[in-house]
């Protein structure tokens, strides 16, 4: 297997590396190199290592400056989207595009499969489904993956954010209307492995089991963390918002588990594993 990835230098690329060098020949592509709204540069990339398997783990993921730079988040997400998987058809490759827990409106009570209708509330939601629906009409052997609030080595994520702040405050406050799923960048290409193996096609969802809302979140995190910040619920009210953002976005993982038999583990084992090795590495 030849694989290039775009967006080899974010948190989920570099783990993404690590598990496809099992496979074979692996090129890792990103900025400032490789940016993907250059159609000519994605393409001549694509001719000259000759995948025969395509990686878009590159993004705009600033859910906050999108709704400031609509523009640059459609450049990235759809129109760059359009190219890479332009690029991987005209070589007969698959192509793997990443997605988001915002493309839905966060209004239902049960866990969205990957056949939900899509309602974007944010200007980077509504960029990612576009990407979606590009990647779709640029290469029919597709598969799209949506996770949800990934964090990873090296990324500026929200178990990043927490443990910043609770070195710098004695007390937070954290947002309990919010409710989803955190996912490991490890587990989730772990997933991407499985259904490229499996040769997989269509939409996806790939999460940690489990949900929890973000204060939650925030609890597990000081508390493996082994911090005496005090963290107290709020709503998410309290913060002022230039993006609106799904209230409830756990994700459907069956359809992952009946193509490819891999099961994802639960968050809260995950979130341990990392936050051990983050402590070994620091």
């Amino acid at each position: 297997m030849r694989t290039l990835i775009f967006g080899a230098k974010g948190q989920l690329g570099r783990e993404l590396l690590a598990r496809f060098e099992e496979a074979g020949p692996v090129w890792g592509a990103d900025l400032p190199e490789a940016d993907i709204t250059d159609a000519a540069a994605v393409a001549e990339l694509c001719e000259s290592f000759g995948p025969n398997l395509v990686i878009n783990a590159a993004a705009f993921t600033d859910v906050e400056g999108a709704e400031e730079r609509p523009e640059a988040a459609f450049a990235v997400n759809e129109r760059g989207a359009a190219h890479v998987a332009a690029a991987a058809a005209r070589r007969g490759a698959p192509v793997v595009y990443y997605s988001t827990d915002f493309v839905f409106d966060g209004r239902a009570t049960t866990p969205y499969p990957p056949d939900a209708p899509v309602a974007p509330l944010s200007v980077y939601g509504k960029s990612k489904a576009a990407g979606e629906a590009a990647t779709r009409a640029a290469q029919p052997h597709h598969c799209i993956i949506r996770t949800a609030w990934l964090y990873g080595p090296g990324g500026n994520n929200f178990v990043e954010k927490i443990l910043r702040a609770a070195a710098a405050l004695p007390e937070l406050r954290v947002v309990e209307d919010e409710v989803g799923s955190p996912t490991y960048a490890r587990d989730l290409a772990a997933a991407t492995w499985a259904l490229v193996h499996h040769r997989a096609r269509g939409v996806f969802h790939a999460v940690n089991a489990g949900q929890c809302s973000r204060y939650a979140f925030a609890r597990a995190i000081l508390s493996l963390a082994g911090s005496s910040t005090q963290v107290h619920p709020c709503g998410a009210a309290e913060f002022k918002s230039k993006a609106a953002r799904p209230r409830y976005v756990v994700l459907d993982c069956a359809g992952l588990t009946a193509a490819t038999g891999h099961v994802m583990r639960p968050w809260q084992e995950a979130l341990a594993e990392y936050m051990k090795e983050r402590e070994s590495n620091t």
